[in-house]
């Protein structure tokens, strides 16, 4: 019987790594990652994005994972997910789609990475949540993966060691 890659999501409020993480451990281990679709999308919206734009990104991510899900890959890291998602409708929007909570419950993530919020904010034209609602954001993030049951750890550190606090946290899988 083949063994599914352990999918590891790489998760936090903005500013917080996310991306680098994400490289820099499938680069460590060899193999593909999914990268954040929610920022390049906005970027190139020339409006200011709506619900049906948050859906999109949303399914987007859905697929992408769909994609790596039976591989033979030992890992498939994806840079944000769904939670992020279900959170900005909510933020954003104050209602999520009917499908989301369903989806989530359905994924089988073997661990969430949590950025910890440690790491200077960076503003940048798509980034709209630094200071207090970095905070808030990055305790909605936690409270939301412990209410889904989601095996998660804090990566906290700056450059090498953020890397190797997850690298840590992924020797416990093994």
């Amino acid at each position: 019987m083949k063994n599914r890659p352990k999918i590891i999501v790489i998760t936090g409020a903005e500013s917080t790594g996310k991306s680098t993480l994400t490289k820099e451990l499938a680069s460590h281990f060899k193999v593909p990652f999914i990268i954040e679709t929610a920022r390049e999308y906005v970027e190139n919206l020339d409006r200011k994005y709506n619900f049906q734009d948050v859906k999109n990104i949303a399914r987007s991510q859905i697929e992408a994972l769909n994609k790596y899900k039976d591989s033979d890959y030992p890992y498939i890291f994806v840079d944000t997910w769904l939670i992020i998602t279900k959170i900005w409708f909510e933020k954003v929007f104050g209602k999520t789609p009917n499908w989301l909570e369903k989806e989530i419950n359905q994924t089988e993530i073997d661990l969430f990475l949590v950025c910890n919020i440690d790491l200077p904010w960076v503003q940048d034209p798509v980034r709209e949540n630094g200071g207090e609602k970095r905070i808030i954001l990055h305790n909605n993030y936690i409270t939301d993966l412990n209410e889904f049951g989601f095996n998660y750890k804090i990566v906290s550190g700056e450059n090498e060691n953020r890397i190797k606090n997850a690298l840590q946290h992924l020797k416990l899988l093994e």
